[in-house]
């Protein structure tokens, strides 16, 4: 197997253009090949089998959907309050909805995870740790709230999300800033 990590994360973010724009069917190694610029046969060489590349994906579009490192790096840098979880909610949504690609493909990887059980167990494990992350990272900001209420604002956060990036006419009305200070308000009243 090739071990160059720039080319294999070019070929990663190809198979999630790949993903996001053909589903799960069109993700093949020629078309990640055709995707990321690369000779044929390319792909295969850095991944085993469509699992791994699958995979490798989920683990990837974590990465690309994940806040700034430099916010994640220092969680006290701004002051800890519920108008802060609402800009970070607001900021975060504001990264899924520029970047569509990544959390579409997610969803592509979701379904088919329910078909496939490694995958399940792969991409349950990488969701599970970027809970985990953000619900630490949370606390360790002196947020308010807990582990509970990180989940429910993750929760309600992925059904505006699926909305927005599929379906964006269903709540054409109603403009994201507003339903995520809902969101922060039911979850963390002052």
């Amino acid at each position: 197997m090739r071990q160059n990590p720039e080319r294999r994360t070019a070929l990663t973010d190809a198979a999630i253009t790949v993903l996001a724009r053909e589903g799960a069917r069109g993700l093949t190694y020629r078309a990640v090949d055709v995707e990321a610029d690369v000779p044929p046969g390319t792909t295969s060489n850095y991944f085993r089998n469509r699992d791994q590349l699958l995979g490798e994906v989920g683990v990837r579009v974590q990465e690309r959907l994940s806040a700034p490192a430099e916010v994640m790096a220092n969680p006290r840098a701004e002051s800890p309050s519920h108008d802060r979880v609402g800009v970070l909610l607001g900021e975060l949504m504001g990264r899924l909805t520029a970047h569509r690609e990544p959390y579409l493909a997610l969803l592509e990887l979701r379904l088919e995870a329910t078909r496939r059980p490694d995958l399940s167990a792969e991409l349950t494990k990488t969701i599970r740790e970027g809970i985990d992350m953000s619900v630490d990272w949370h606390v360790a900001a002196g947020m308010p709230g807990g582990r509970p209420e990180v989940l429910l604002m993750y929760l309600a956060l992925t059904g505006l999300t699926v909305e927005r990036l599929t379906l964006p006419e269903v709540l054409a009305d109603v403009a994201d800033e507003d339903v995520i200070r809902i969101i922060v308000d039911r979850v963390l009243p002052s």
